[in-house]
């Protein structure tokens, strides 16, 4: 069994906002390196190895933050860890969306439709999907190249620090429920047997 724990990133000025970011590149406020702080410091008995993150600032600069504060290794970055695009909603609020863009807000709420220049559901769900899929299958390659102590417990954990909003997509479906919004610097447990998922909340 491989163990990922899979948290959101710490908070920014335009979550503080309420704005969409998606692939807008925005950087950690002061609370959000807090919250990264505070999530190292509960996830010191975690048994975490390896860290992973989305190639977007906010994410990098968690997992750093964390990585730093366990003394593991720099993380590893994989672009497909990032946040689903949100075309013309990027630098919005929801409200904004929904006066500015009625017809695709609408769409958008409905599950029905993406907005002009944002990423569909499905291919969200599926590059999600696949970095963990990657992620389980390296970190299963390493126990096996481990010490006999570090292979008995399979390596150790994986955090990967991605964005809520991919997220909570692949977890949805994952789970076949609705959850609710993911807020900074919530964590899932994301078990994989070699086969298949099993997430929940940590």
């Amino acid at each position: 069994m491989r163990r990922i724990l899979l948290a959101r990133h710490g908070e920014t000025a335009w979550n503080a906002l309420g704005k969409l970011q998606g692939h807008t590149d925005i950087a950690l406020n002061e609370l959000g390196r807090e919250q990264a702080r505070g999530l190292a410091a509960g996830l010191a008995d975690a048994a975490i190895t390896q860290v992973w993150t989305s190639d977007l600032l906010r994410a990098r600069e968690t997992g750093a933050i964390i990585a730093g504060a366990l003394g593991l290794p720099a993380p590893t970055v994989d672009p497909e860890l990032r946040e689903r695009a949100f075309g013309v909603f990027e630098g919005l609020t929801r409200s904004e969306c929904e006066t500015q863009h009625p017809v695709d807000w609408r769409n958008w709420v409905a599950q029905t439709g993406s907005p002009p220049g944002g990423e569909p559901r499905e291919d969200a769900i599926a590059r999600l999907g696949r970095a963990l899929g990657r992620i389980a299958a390296t970190a299963a390659t390493a126990a096996t190249a481990a010490t006999a102590a570090t292979a008995a417990s399979d390596g150790g954990a994986a955090l990967v620090v991605s964005h809520g909003g991919v997220m909570r997509l692949w977890l949805m479906d994952l789970l076949g429920t609705s959850i609710p919004l993911i807020g900074n610097a919530t964590t899932y447990v994301v078990d994989h047997d070699g086969s298949r998922f099993r997430a929940a909340r940590r």
